[in-house]
């Protein structure tokens, strides 16, 4: 028996003018992890679109062999019957049907003709058991954190007798403590003989689980590296992904004395309706002209739920106390749009959910947000808006191919540059940014980052939520530590350390 359980030879996929994949080889050791690595747009989810028979075979080129043998997916069935399973980055689950329908969803246990649901309640918590999850089946796949579910959708993938598993950016939506218990599971999973195949753009994760690192740059394959023997670290993989040295992750800021309060919050609390919960309670915080202010916390924290009470989100957040100052005048914000025309942007942490119109263009997507500067008399002054569009898609190097390219065909990066773009489109004197690199490459990060930083240096202050704490130690000026809605430290940057933070997010207090 070969030991490449999985070998994709000279892969080659055309969309209408693109070629996403250009005689692309892959292969895959049995029991190994192997993850797929490479800037947004170089074919990893392409790649592995074909393999799971999301693209049928004769609608691309090449040959795939699985334990030695030929094969010609025509669906995602065939492929599945083969052993491999995929866990797209948005998890495919029906959000008000229980854990356990979920899992057995299209392979039922039957009992003659009806559907066994003791059993498949039985097989659930063995299966659940072996992800590290004791939780009831019978619960609501909706009443799950995104990390809970993250677990079942391996569960899932694991009743179906899964050889090759395939794993598209699994710990974008978690925090630092549920990614480390996701890729424990993984190196868990691999000792019992599972292969896993991981693209994710979290490269110190990469460095620290995968046994193979392969690299795709512009649909075509630049290198695997053997990461069993030899130390791979996160500088030469980002040279084979860019195709050039960085040799700094976070760009150059040059420090400065701030002095200038812009933004205050004093006293501010909130209470979810839909949760029924007081989420924020008396936060206090300041941001000086010019700075960036980061916010750590855990996932359930209270991070987003503080940006968007700020952002004017009365009705879903009841304030009940609390007040905010910018550029010391007092603000009463009862809607987003009242947030903007203070001065205050926020670009969401779903932008494809809640950020941006996919089936619009990049120009309706940058000027929606400020379609009255654009009017002349009762309609827009369309020349005044392809110039404004123009402008931002120059200024902040969004590739496209025009301004008229719908946003859903954008890269990741380039969906969050026009994010950015529309609320800039506003002038805001603070903006909060919620998870700004999300699901992006390393690249596109140092581009955001730069913005960032340009943004900075002309006046504009910053709020930037994030969950990867060497992310904010490598952008902010000061940081405060969320735990359960409240502040448990604020910390400059002299004062920065992935412990320190940790212990601040889990509310830790040392024995004295």
């Amino acid at each position: 028996m070969t030991n490449y359980i999985l070998e994709m030879r000279d892969i080659t996929k055309n969309f209408p003018g693109v070629k996403a994949l250009d005689l692309v080889n892959f292969k895959v050791r049995r029991g190994e992890i192997h993850c797929l690595v490479g800037e947004n747009g170089a074919g990893k989810s392409t790649l592995m679109k074909i393999l799971s028979g999301i693209y049928s075979w004769g609608s691309y080129e090449g040959e795939i062999y699985c334990d030695g043998e030929p094969k010609k997916f025509s669906n995602i069935r065939e492929s599945t019957e083969t052993g491999i399973a995929i866990i797209s980055q948005e998890l495919a689950y029906v959000p008000e049907m229980t854990i356990f329908e979920n899992i057995f969803l299209g392979h039922e246990i039957m009992k003659g003709r009806l559907i066994d649901r003791n059993e498949q309640i039985v097989q659930t918590r063995k299966l659940l058991k072996q992800v590290r999850l004791d939780i009831n089946p019978t619960t609501k796949m909706s009443e799950l954190r995104v990390g809970t579910q993250q677990l079942v959708e391996i569960a899932k993938t694991l009743s179906k007798n899964a050889k090759i598993i395939i794993l598209d950016e699994p710990t974008s939506s978690l925090n630092e403590q549920e990614s480390e218990n996701l890729l424990s599971l993984l190196r868990e999973l691999k000792s019992k003989g599972v292969t896993l195949i991981m693209i994710s753009h979290r490269l110190k994760e990469v460095v620290s689980i995968a046994d193979t690192i392969t690299v795709l740059r512009d649909g075509m394959t630049v290198c695997s590296l053997d990461a069993r023997g030899k130390k791979v670290n996160e500088f030469e993989i980002i040279k084979y992904m860019v195709g050039r040295d960085m040799k700094n992750i976070y760009p150059h800021r040059s420090p400065k004395e701030l002095s200038e309060i812009l933004f205050e919050v004093s006293d501010w609390s909130a209470y979810e309706q839909r949760k029924q919960k007081q989420v924020l309670k008396n936060l206090s915080m300041t941001v000086k002209k010019g700075e960036i202010v980061g916010i750590a916390g855990l996932m359930g924290a209270g991070r987003t739920e503080f940006a968007l009470s700020l952002f004017g989100n009365v009705p879903r957040y009841r304030l009940t106390s609390g007040k905010v100052k910018l550029e010391g005048k007092d603000l009463t914000l009862k809607s987003p749009m009242d947030a903007i025309r203070a001065g205050i942007g926020y670009v969401t942490e779903d932008r494809k959910v809640n950020g941006l119109v996919l089936l619009q263009d990049v120009k309706f997507n940058i000027t929606i947000s400020n379609l009255s500067s654009l009017m002349k008399g009762v309609v827009i002054n369309e020349q005044k808006e392809i110039i404004t569009a123009s402008n931002y898609q120059n200024d902040l190097a969004i590739k496209s191919t025009s301004i008229h390219q719908r946003v859903r065909n954008l890269s990741g990066g380039n969906q969050q540059k026009v994010s950015l773009a529309k609320l800039l489109f506003t002038n805001p004197k603070l903006l909060i940014l919620d998870e700004p690199t999300r699901g992006i490459d390393v690249g596109a990060k140092y581009e955001i980052y730069s913005l960032m930083n340009q943004m900075v240096e002309q006046g504009m202050s910053i709020i930037m939520i994030s969950s990867e704490l060497l992310e904010l130690i490598g952008m902010c000026d000061r940081l405060y530590v969320m735990s359960d809605g409240e502040f448990t430290g604020e910390l400059g940057q002299e004062e920065f350390s992935e412990h320190g933070i940790m212990e601040m997010a889990t509310n830790i207090r040392k024995e004295i």
